[in-house]
């Protein structure tokens, strides 16, 4: 079988004209009574032949060879039951016609002509089986003639209205490409915005780009030219917080030279919501109006370039026919408009990436500063301790040997506790229990090693139902921050106890805490001079606290401890809302 993406409307004629044929031959049975007769057994047979292509056609598929084989099983079918019910004694004689429609629809004249004989062929020797009249064979040859002529007719008007049908299927399926094509053309005009932004770190070509592909984006005919009436124009808040002109198309140089305040009228209301705004009284507006361009213009659809909090300004796009801006239209508008937001981010963007590789660079050397002074400090001290007191228990042990046994015994305590140390930087290095039990068992697992290693009491309390809402990335940088302000309370806060909590703080907002009794220090002071210190945790603290776009607080005072609190966002709305809280 082969199939077919659309409809064979060949099939469909046929499959109508054979439920037709089934309709009226049942019709003709009931009225002359004879609808019980056996030979109508191969009707039904028939009838479920229909269906099967019926099933067949809807779903656009074929047999092969499927046009010979279904005219043949029609001829098959009608000529099986002109012989079984009688011949022309019977009320279907006139079944004949079908084969013989299907033949002109399938093979149009010369296939009608064929099927013709082939239909009388079988009538004359059906007849002459069945009658012994002298005059019998003058039926199927009058037959033959009305076969014919009916053929001849239904040739004539099945093929004229098969071709218009057709013709009509052609210009539907002609107007569906006609659309796939706009929206190709609009897809690759957006695809070449696209690729200038990423080819490209200057926002202003993409502004030119966004402005040059609007005409082809939202014209609806590829055939025709563009339209070269449609205005645009590209605004952008200055230092001094008032709308230039960045771009434009077909604006008057007067015009160019126009500064907006931005806060009125359709710019101010598409700025103020952050959406697209559709203006039809342009002259009426209290900042448009003052543009003479736009005066020409029945309507200007506003398309703010914002993102979050961080409005940059505005595009606009003026026709002087109304009803310009249909739906399509202003949705391809707003791809564009979010495509010009990029490139002016992408700009701004740049140059944080570049510092953010900086401060990487820097992090990482750090790391790894840190490490070799963590095993100078303490396993390798400890190791080459190892190695001065064996030295020594070779030498006592001729003399002294209940003096070497003890200093044996001072050796296995040390190398104990070197391999505790060892074992507790292995687990800050990469801690496997948070990648196979979670972020409660890491930081409860990080608390009791630091009690077994340094006996520094550390409380753990998590809240469990915040975590099935937190990606393990994002868990992997909570922990290292809890690691983080822990060491630095165990190394330089003295304190007795260290709380570390994790707990809700508002809608998709957590909060990470971090809390000793320790002496605690001026915050202030120290961040001043931060840059003199030779440890940097704090400034690991501020980096991993970026890393999941987070705040960090620390409170602390001489003599009253320390609390750092880190706010975690799970979400962009709470990321927006926690930072714009944070500047306020």
């Amino acid at each position: 079988m082969r199939s077919h993406d659309s409809p064979y409307l060949a099939d469909w004629f046929a499959v109508s004209l054979r439920w037709l044929s089934i309709v009226g031959a049942v019709i003709s049975l009931s009225l002359w009574g004879d609808l019980a007769a056996w030979p109508n057994i191969i009707l039904l047979v028939f009838l479920s032949w229909n269906l099967a292509l019926t099933l067949l056609t809807g779903l656009n598929i074929r047999l092969p060879y499927h046009r010979y084989v279904c005219l043949g099983l029609d001829l098959l079918t009608v000529g099986l039951y002109f012989f079984l019910s009688g011949g022309f004694a019977s009320p279907l004689w006139w079944l004949g016609t079908l084969p013989i429609m299907i033949a002109a629809l399938y093979f149009e004249w010369r296939g009608m002509l064929v099927t013709v004989f082939l239909v009388s062929l079988i009538q004359m020797i059906v007849t002459a089986i069945q009658s012994t009249h002298p005059y019998a064979l003058f039926f199927p040859a009058g037959a033959a003639v009305l076969l014919l002529l009916g053929g001849l007719i239904f040739s004539f008007v099945g093929t004229r209205l098969y071709r218009i049908l057709r013709h009509d299927y052609q210009a539907r399926i002609e107007a569906q490409m006609q659309k796939r094509r706009i929206e190709h053309d609009r897809i690759r005009a957006i695809y070449r915005l696209t690729s200038t932004l990423a080819s490209t770190l200057n926002y202003q070509r993409v502004l030119d780009s966004v402005l040059d592909l609007s005409l082809t984006a939202v014209n609806t005919d590829p055939d025709v030219t563009a339209d070269e009436r449609l205005i645009s124009v590209v605004m952008l808040f200055s230092k001094s917080g008032t709308l230039e002109i960045a771009s434009a198309r077909r604006l008057t140089p007067a015009d160019k030279r126009a500064v907006l305040p931005g806060q009125k009228g359709a710019i101010g209301q598409a700025l103020e919501k952050d959406q697209p705004v559709l203006l039809k009284e342009v002259k009426k507006d209290t900042e448009l109006g003052h543009l003479v361009t736009f005066r020409t213009c029945e309507e200007v659809y506003c398309f703010p370039l914002r993102s979050g909090f961080d409005a940059y300004g505005i595009l606009l796009f003026g026709h002087p026919q109304a009803g310009y801006f249909t739906a399509d239209r202003c949705e391809t508008l707003d791809i564009l408009g979010r495509q010009a937001v990029f490139a002016i981010q992408n700009a701004r963007l740049y140059q944080e990436l570049l510092d953010e590789r900086d401060r990487m660079i820097e992090v990482q050397e750090e790391a790894r500063k840190k490490l070799a002074r963590d095993l100078h400090d303490g396993p390798t001290q400890s190791v080459s301790a190892i190695a001065m007191r064996i030295n020594l228990v070779q030498r006592m042990i001729t003399r002294d040997p209940r003096g070497a046994r003890e200093e044996l015994n001072r050796i296995e305590d040390l190398a104990r506790r070197t391999t505790k140390e060892i074992r507790h930087m292995l687990f800050t290095l990469r801690p496997l229990v948070l990648e196979s039990q979670g972020l409660t068992a890491a930081l409860k697992s990080m608390a009791e090693k630091i009690k077994e290693t340094y006996s520094q009491d550390v409380q753990v309390q998590v809240d469990e139902s915040l975590l099935e809402n937190v990606e393990m990335g994002k868990q992997s940088v909570i922990f290292y921050l809890a690691e983080e302000a822990v060491n630095n309370a165990r190394k330089h806060a003295k304190a007795p106890h260290i709380w570390v909590r994790l707990l809700p703080s508002g809608k998709d907002i957590i909060r990470l805490e971090v809390q000793d009794d320790g002496r605690g220090f001026d915050v202030e002071a120290v961040t001043r001079a931060y840059d003199q210190r030779g440890s940097l945790g704090l400034v690991n603290l501020h980096e991993r606290t970026e890393l999941v776009n987070g705040v960090l607080n620390i409170q602390s005072a001489p003599g009253k401890g320390t609390l750092i609190q880190v706010y975690i966002p799970l979400s962009e709305e709470a990321a927006d809302q926690l930072h714009h809280s944070a500047k306020k």
